[in-house]
């Protein structure tokens, strides 16, 4: 497809742009080198808005909304922050497979988008080669991630990305310093590099600073940073090269938070019913109950989130310090863990250590969670959202917190693809 970043107005690596606040974040395919090219706007952030008559399905186009300091949005500009949808620029809906969120606090973002022809387009900030394109300059506007041409999967963190390719095999790019892209250093790359030791991969996920691979097997194995337990492995002790979760079989789906993660399993845990259904299990930081086990005490190896089974589990996704949960029989919705800006969207500000009802929310297909914000995409193809909203991130045209749910943008729908980073304040929908 068209490359939108030659000859692009690009924002130099060494600018106050780089700044980067240790929160958390969220989720990559591609082709040859490819310059990031966006239409000349000020240095600001936050880009070009729809007017509320203009709906997603009419456009078909990949949409954002929410910070843009680094550009993130996508929209060719630098505009600090959108509260309704803009377009992110040279993606229609059709060709987009998935989308996938990173960052790590207000002044860093970017975006993935895998594509049908099994290529990754990234763009927003880039300074430590998160983007993939072989520089360290951040784009406005998409281009293709290097050498990457059969990706199936992608996820973004804080400042690196990953994808999964054809072959079983995991790939990484961008900051290396906890060993988050699992080749075995601590270098940064800003190409793909090959994550050691991993095959017969099926997902992938991104933390902060640390990355997930679900295998064939059902077993989870995880690298990079761990001071909290976020590997799962019993010890707070860094690995730039993946590693087994302890416990951890029959594995379906993964979720990365900023340095917790989830797992759902096929079988029954202490937190499920004993009649029969499936185990969400948790491990890392828990200082705001986000693992969901009535504590908060942050764990090694995994354990039961209590009280989550009503009939199992259908999906799982994971903020920065939250969780989310929907059932299976009736696909409504869980949340538990930090509640500042009123992510888990039950009405008040109060942290959750086991997880509780989000009231008015029926037939929930997906989940988004961001720093402190939390989208859901409903059967119908409408999103809702709520949490904090500071950069519009909600995308209601507010910069209001809400500690329930919203509509976002009442003409956005025939939406099936959702992204919000777990370390940032921005939502892509598609």
């Amino acid at each position: 497809m068209l490359d939108l970043r030659k000859d692009p107005l690009v924002r130099p690596p060494h600018t106050g742009r780089r700044l980067a606040v240790a929160f958390c974040s969220l989720a990559v395919l591609l082709a040859p080198v490819a310059a990031h090219a966006s239409a000349p706007a000020p240095a600001g952030q936050r880009g070009a808005t729809v007017s509320a008559g203009t709906g997603l399905a009419q456009e078909k186009r990949l949409k954002s909304w929410g910070n843009n300091r680094s550009g993130q949005l996508g929209d060719g500009t630098w505009t600090d922050f959108r509260t309704t949808a803009t377009t992110v620029l040279g993606l229609t809906s059709a060709e987009v497979v998935k989308i996938a969120a990173g960052g790590g606090g207000a002044a860093n973002g970017h975006g993935l988008a895998l594509l049908t022809d099994r290529t990754v387009q990234s763009w927003g900030a880039n300074g430590s080669g998160q983007l993939g394109d072989g520089s360290v300059f951040s784009h406005n506007a998409p281009g293709q991630v290097v050498n990457l041409s059969d990706a199936r999967d992608i996820a973004a963190g804080g400042w690196h990305s990953l994808a999964l390719r054809d072959d079983g095999t995991v790939v990484a790019w961008g900051r290396n310093n906890y060993g988050q892209l699992g080749n075995g250093t601590h270098n940064d790359s800003s190409v793909p590099v090959r994550v050691e030791g991993l095959d017969k991969v099926t997902a992938v996920a991104a933390g902060l600073h640390h990355s997930l691979a679900l295998r064939e097997d059902g077993t989870v194995w995880a690298w990079g940073h761990n001071a909290n337990g976020q590997l799962g492995d019993g010890t707070s002790a860094g690995r730039n090269v993946p590693a087994p979760v302890n416990g951890l079989t029959g594995v379906t789906r993964i979720a990365a938070g900023c340095d917790h993660n989830l797992a759902l399993t096929g079988q029954p845990g202490d937190g499920a019913d004993p009649t029969g259904g499936n185990a969400v299990k948790a491990w890392g930081h828990n200082a705001t109950g986000q693992l969901g086990d009535n504590s908060t005490v942050n764990r090694y190896t995994p354990v039961d989130t209590q009280g989550i089974w009503l009939g199992g589990v259908a999906h799982i996704a994971a903020g920065c310090r939250h969780s989310l949960a929907v059932t299976d029989s009736d696909h409504k919705l869980k949340a538990w863990g930090q509640n500042t800006s009123g992510q888990l969207g039950d009405g008040t500000t109060d942290h959750r250590i086991t997880p509780v009802p989000v009231p008015g929310l029926k037939g929930v297909q997906l989940l988004a969670g961001g720093r402190e914000h939390t989208v859901a995409l409903l059967g119908d193809g409408a999103v809702r959202s709520w949490g904090a909203n500071g950069s519009g991130q909600l995308g209601n045209g507010t910069t209001t917190e809400s500690s329930t749910p919203v509509t976002t943008l009442t003409a956005l729908t025939g939406v099936d693809k959702i992204a919000a980073p777990v370390g940032g304040d921005f939502t892509f929908a598609n």
